[in-house]
């Protein structure tokens, strides 16, 4: 016999409030009755600002627990859950005290921000993938606000994450790249582990169907999950070449479908099936060294960026059920026609990170990806940026549109970073207020500091606001809405919500 919980508005029993893993995450226990909801908003005084997500109560009532996130360290914060009844009307429980610990300085990366006086921001806070330059102590996994305060972490270091995603469960996904011995995590804002993948694994799971790689060199740069629920592992593995001068082997990298459920891998593309080795722009020792895969849902294919190629690729996927055939590539010798007049040095090399601007992913698209620039093309005879009498390298950010039927490309706008120049790494995105926002991991100019920029778009561009990382190298960073799906919080709830913090030094204003 099914359990149903009793509840009256006006006698309900008060919300409990207590700590997690997280120093900086609470939790919040709330009883609610058959059909309600119930989200939790916090700030530093009683008129909160921020808000979490609203998750539903249990299927006959009950308790429903929310982990608080987006708090400073040692503050003191009132939180307070609010109730919404299927009939329309709301519970809203007592006000509560959550006091923030102290996070030692020793592991808070080094951060400073300049913002441009009277400027207005996109909302959001930025999540940082951090690589250690050094041994150190410092965090690889975090997420800040705009004034680059520490607003949660996940304690993994001396480990990266690359990348670290959150998904719509309220999860973080990622991966921890280590040579031989990667794995992959899903865990919540209190940093408990929900799902755990060890390379070990899933090479067990390889060598179950015979798959021609069973012993892959690591997972790497990203991972993506499915509608359906399955990952789409990115890794690598060498395959011996003898006869190939000056590399016996080339690393190359591969595709595995892994449902979690049943522990297996339910589909694999591997890059030596469909690219020559031949084809080695930068080296074949590492060929193709892809750092992202993206998923299109109109088609359900995949899009995978391989920077020692040059190229971003379309792979017939159809959720598993496609041929794994290349369907084009987008770069320098690839499939598209530049529209006319427009240089040869318009096309992406070494680029990262690309996602789709346009509301369809096929048909006649619109990516954005950062343009690392590392071979640009820039001499009439295909000479290459840094090469003698040639120009320096440079990145930028452009925006393409592609049309797949006649597979013409054009640049609708590009952002030159010159003399900026990433040499790895990178993202970038629009924002809420339509800003663009980027990450210069490696600028050469720069040394032992990454920055994100926020610029205005149009013809002339502006500078609005920039955070600046030292001594960890910034592999992506990049805006989400908040750390809660479907949930945006503008840079006034944020202020609102910290009304109470002394405020820091100044910044150094741009």
């Amino acid at each position: 016999m099914a359990q149903v919980t009793f509840f009256q508005a006006n006698q309900f029993t008060p919300g409990v409030v207590t700590g997690s893993n997280n120093p900086l995450v609470a939790s919040y226990n709330f009883t609610a009755p058959q059909g309600a909801t119930v989200e939790v908003q916090f700030g530093t005084t009683t008129s909160y600002g921020l808000n979490t997500w609203a998750q539903p109560a249990p299927a006959a009532g009950g308790n429903v627990q929310i982990l608080v996130a987006g708090m400073r360290a040692n503050t003191t914060y009132h939180m307070q859950a609010i109730a919404h009844l299927p009939t329309g009307n709301d519970v809203v429980d007592a006000d509560n005290i959550f006091i923030t610990p102290s996070v030692s300085s020793d592991i808070v990366p080094i951060i400073t921000v300049e913002q441009t006086a009277g400027s207005s921001l996109g909302s959001g806070v930025e999540l940082l993938n951090l690589v250690q330059e050094a041994p150190t102590n410092k965090l690889t996994a975090v997420a800040t606000d705009m004034q680059g305060n520490l607003i949660w972490y996940y304690p993994m270091q001396p480990n990266a994450p690359t990348p670290i995603k959150l998904l719509p469960n309220g999860h973080m996904l990622l991966v921890i790249d280590t040579v031989g011995a990667s794995e992959v995590q899903e865990i919540d804002l209190a940093g408990n582990i929900i799902y755990d993948l060890t390379q070990a694994q899933i090479q067990a799971g390889l060598a179950v169907i015979n798959s021609p790689f069973q012993t892959l060199q690591d997972l790497h740069h990203d991972i993506q999950k499915l509608p359906n629920g399955h990952l789409m592992l990115l890794a690598n593995y060498n395959k011996p070449y003898p006869n190939q001068p000056n590399s016996p082997a080339a690393l190359g990298d591969v595709l595995i479908e892994w449902d979690p459920v049943k522990g297996v891998p339910v589909w694999t593309w591997n890059t030596f099936d469909h690219i020559p080795l031949s084809h080695a722009p930068v080296s074949a020792s590492d060929w193709t060294h892809s750092n992202a895969v993206v998923y299109s849902p109109d088609d359900g294919n995949l899009i995978l960026s391989m920077r020692d190629q040059n190229w971003i690729i379309k792979i017939d996927y159809q959720d598993g059920k496609g041929s794994g055939d290349i369907l084009w590539h987008l770069g320098p010798g690839g499939d598209f026609t530049l529209a006319n007049g427009e240089s040869p040095s318009e096309w992406n090399t070494g680029q990262h990170y690309p996602v789709f601007l346009s509301p369809n992913t096929a048909g006649i698209i619109s990516p954005l990806f950062f343009n690392n620039g590392n071979w640009r093309i820039t001499g009439a005879n295909n000479e290459l940026c840094g090469t003698t009498g040639q120009p320096a390298c440079y990145s930028s950010v452009p925006v393409f549109q592609l049309n797949e039927y006649t597979k013409t490309a054009q640049v609708l706008s590009e952002h030159v970073l010159s003399p900026a120049f990433s040499q790895c790494c990178g993202s970038t995105n629009i924002l809420s207020n339509g800003d663009l926002e980027y990450d210069v991991a490696f600028d050469i100019n720069t040394p032992g500091k990454s920055y994100i920029q926020e610029v205005t778009e149009g013809a002339s561009p502006e500078l609005i606001w920039q955070m600046n990382i030292f001594g960890e190298l910034a592999y992506r960073g990049f805006r989400i809405p908040s750390l809660y799906p479907g949930v945006e919080w503008t840079q006034e709830a944020i202020a609102t919500a910290n009304a109470a913090v002394k405020p820091a030094s100044k910044a150094a204003k741009q």
